[in-house]
């Protein structure tokens, strides 16, 4: 159970997340959505512990870990993994280490300066990414990989650690609707099939819809709406947004086109 009460961020005078509250219960999938410096990523940050809150509390299992230091906050962090909008993961290294590097903390110096890592790691990096349909990718240095397979590696990099919380800060905002849509869909598998629960950032509301058992809208860094993503309707969305009437959702939306004639006929004439 997460449950966070008052939980605000602020930066000078400007307070990124403001006297933030909501309690989730089990492992749901949850979005967080809003516009771009609605206090999306700095709430997800202070969850981690990548970012201190000012004031507030987070409560797991009863547990505040916002309140952690030291060694027992690098212990919540390996217990709450992120992954990020850039993917973050060194690009001349092979995917496999990539995807070692997720439990990094729980290694020796002397072990990540040689890059040596016993053989059951190695297997279970390996094991993570042919779940993930990447295993073939293994050998591969990261940086010769796609930004929807790099986004996979970063997922098993995450999963290396064995979470209790997956948080995703836009994991899909610079992929192309198709690759966008296998990382959705691999995060919702995870939820599924693993019982984590999983926290994403997102900027599209199809996507909310789709996957997501709960959606959450921050508007200036506090949460304007907390409901199902069938009570997501065009005039919530404005809501949460800040936009006028003429404010357009589809100018958002990830979903694969369903005509594809246009491109069929293309191909046709490029084959031709």
């Amino acid at each position: 159970m997460l449950d966070i009460r008052d939980a605000t961020r602020i930066f000078g005078r400007k307070a990124a997340v403001d006297h933030v509250s909501f309690r989730i219960d089990g492992p749901a999938f949850v979005g967080i959505i809003g516009r771009s410096g609605a206090g999306k990523s700095t709430l997800l940050r202070m969850m981690n512990g990548l970012t201190p809150a000012t004031s507030g509390r987070i409560l797991v299992e009863g547990r505040d870990v916002a309140a952690l230091t030291g060694a027992a906050a690098r212990q919540w962090q390996s217990q709450c993994a992120m992954i990020f909008q850039q993917f973050n993961l060194v690009p001349r290294m092979d995917v496999v280490s990539n995807v070692l590097h997720g439990i990094l903390n729980r290694r020796g110096t002397l072990q990540t300066v040689l890059n040596l890592w016993p053989r059951g790691d190695i297997l279970r990096a390996l094991e993570i990414l042919d779940r993930l349909g990447i295993a073939e990718q293994g050998p591969k240095r990261a940086e010769a990989l796609s930004g929807g397979q790099q986004q996979r590696v970063a997922i098993a990099r995450a999963l290396m650690q064995d979470p209790r919380i997956i948080l995703a800060d836009e994991p899909i905002a610079s992929l192309d609707p198709m690759n966008a849509q296998i990382v959705m869909d691999t995060l919702r598998r995870i939820n599924v099939e693993d019982g984590r629960m999983v926290i994403a950032n997102l900027h599209t509301l199809d996507t909310a819809r789709r996957y997501c058992d709960r959606v959450i809208g921050m508007r200036d860094g506090r949460v304007v709406f907390d409901g199902l993503p069938s009570q997501l309707t065009t005039g919530v969305a404005r809501d949460i947004y800040g936009a006028d009437a003429d404010f357009n959702e589809s100018a958002t939306s990830t979903a694969m086109p369903t005509d594809t004639s246009a491109d069929v006929e293309y191909a046709a004439r490029m084959l031709a």
